[in-house]
């Protein structure tokens, strides 16, 4: 028995299917993840100390996984494909690489809305894609929901990134969801509309590019806001320090949430194991630990937030249900497109 991790390039399918083959016994769980938190390797060691059951990880981008347990198909060794944003779980079912789960336990432990109603998939962490911009320069009144991106007051004033980013399309998705595709469209055009720049880099960037004075609003979720303000370096600190954070839509119906997924694998070779995985992920204690290690919000009622985040009190998070920001991600790419967000 081995516990290995293993980075998608530089691996031929050949090689990691032998590789893989070698652990093809009961006491194993061989796990596709699209997440890259060194954290994470926490998880495996506590469910194996728990289980004794060793998990074995292939590590790659979320439709490089997808794409591989296909072209692997009866043969794939995968029994549980881990990724975030619903939008890549809901791609992941449209392929057929996911089977339906039912278990007492994750329906007790995972609230509706952040599961599959058919099983295929179950959220396990949450994420906040927050609005975040200058004090000096900026009402916090202008930007108190998503809505308000696209007001003209904003013109020239927010940095956000592509729209080929999972995280924006869903967040599109979201609107399409509340306000329709004509009333999406015509957000996403007042957002454009409103761009300092043209989109450029990830969600650290967005925040940077506020602090540096280049826009006065960005997006961006709140971990990457969290790594700077809680980081070692006095540089990201002093970023942090300059920006001030907005919880959007508190008077309505909340913050935007994602998650972070994992569902079985269609041809799981360890399906049970599989199972008792995705249940240990819902346990106290991973959720802790997805707590801890990247500043997520559980998905578990009475597992405790990070404590950097506590000075932001009780947050009204969005229950709109994930599957739906998979389901509209097509809508959303296609206005993105014709509204010019490149």
């Amino acid at each position: 028995m081995f516990k290995s991790i293993i980075r998608m390039s530089g691996f031929c399918w050949l090689a990691v299917a032998l590789l893989f083959s070698t652990v093809a016994v009961a006491d194993t769980v061989n796990v596709y993840s699209a997440r890259h938190y060194d954290s994470d390797q926490e998880l495996y060691d506590a469910f194996t100390i728990e289980t004794g059951i060793e998990v074995s990880v292939l590590e790659g981008d979320s439709d490089m996984l997808v794409e591989r347990i296909q072209r692997e198909g009866i043969a794939s060794p995968a029994d549980v494909l881990i990724t975030v944003d619903a939008g890549r779980l809901w791609r992941a079912v449209q392929a057929g690489a996911l089977q339906e789960v039912e278990s007492d336990v994750l329906e007790e432990r995972i609230p509706a809305h952040l599961r599959h109603p058919d099983g295929y998939w179950y959220g396990y962490s949450q994420r906040m894609r927050l609005i975040y911009y200058n004090p000096e320069r900026i009402d916090p009144e202008m930007v108190a929901t998503y809505e308000d991106l696209a007001k003209p007051e904003l013109e020239g004033k927010i940095c956000i990134r592509s729209s080929n980013n999972i995280y924006n399309q869903s967040l599109l998705a979201s609107m399409v969801e509340i306000h329709g595709v004509e009333g999406a469209e015509q957000w996403a055009q007042g957002l454009v509309n409103n761009l300092a720049r043209q989109p450029q880099g990830g969600d650290t960037d967005q925040i940077r590019g506020v602090a540096a004075g280049e826009c006065d609003v960005a997006v961006a979720n709140h971990y990457y806001y969290m790594r700077l303000a809680d980081s070692d370096d006095p540089a990201d600190r002093e970023v942090a320090d300059k920006v001030a954070v907005m919880l959007p839509n508190q008077d309505g119906r909340g913050v935007h949430v994602n998650i972070g997924g994992a569902g079985v694998v269609k041809h799981a070779p360890h399906r049970d194991n599989a199972i008792r995985f995705l249940e240990f992920l819902a346990s106290e204690e991973a959720q802790e630990i997805f707590a801890r290690a990247n500043y997520e919000y559980p998905v578990t009622e009475g597992v405790e937030r990070h404590e950097a985040l506590a000075e932001w009190g009780d947050v009204k998070l969005d229950e709109l249900n994930m599957d739906a920001l998979g389901s509209n991600n097509p809508d959303a790419v296609r206005i993105a497109d014709r509204v010019g967000w490149r």
